[in-house]
């Protein structure tokens, strides 16, 4: 299954949709401000808004977590680094999970579960060569895979750059054009790689 061009196609843009949810989200927090609209320092103390503004409050931790998800997003969005950045995302993303389920999120709890599963499926997408982790032999496959073409690190690098422009300094007005550009990236490293897989 792992040489064949949609499943790695998937895990390709799974990667991108993923990763790319932490770094949209990571911006705002490494920027110190809130994740919500407005404070929720006069909400019930186990409320999530509540929690939010708890979070918001301790300053340097609010950084670290938004420094955290964005390495771990970006990682993901490479392809080349993937394979770390799954690692990494597994323990941050069971973390917004149970959060989510601890509090009164409505919805939320399925997205997060969602990537949580997505996050797992990586995982066991790399498990041969993650599997040496615990002192077992990895297998190698002699026939390159489309998700291993550097194109699909250039277009995880431009995604990173359109996102934290648009976010940082072009603002949220812009937002819709940043997601065309990107899409439009998408489609096109998508013909590019097939083209040079099918010379290949």
């Amino acid at each position: 299954m792992k040489q064949k061009t949609l499943p790695q196609l998937f895990v390709i843009y799974l990667r991108y949709l993923i990763g790319f949810a932490f770094i949209f989200a990571s911006l705002v927090k490494i920027q110190g401000l809130r994740f919500t609209s407005e404070s929720g320092a006069e909400n019930p103390i186990n409320s999530a808004w509540h929690f939010f503004e708890t979070l918001y409050e301790s300053g340097i931790y609010w950084r670290f977590l938004g420094i955290a998800q964005f390495i771990t997003g970006s990682l993901l969005v490479t392809q080349r680094f993937a394979k770390l950045g799954a690692i990494l995302f597994l323990p941050i993303i069971v973390n917004v999970f149970v959060i989510t389920i601890s509090y009164d999120f409505k919805g939320t709890p399925i997205i997060t579960f969602l990537m949580l599963l997505s996050t797992l499926f990586l995982i066991y997408w790399d498990w041969d060569s993650l599997k040496i982790l615990i002192n077992k032999t990895p297998t190698n496959s002699t026939k390159k895979r489309l998700e291993n073409d550097n194109i699909w690190m250039y277009i995880g690098l431009s995604f990173i750059i359109i996102t934290t422009i648009t976010k940082l300094f072009i603002f949220n007005q812009y937002i819709v054009f940043a997601f065309l550009l990107m899409a439009i990236i998408g489609f096109v490293g998508l013909i590019i790689a097939y083209r040079k897989r099918k010379l290949y």
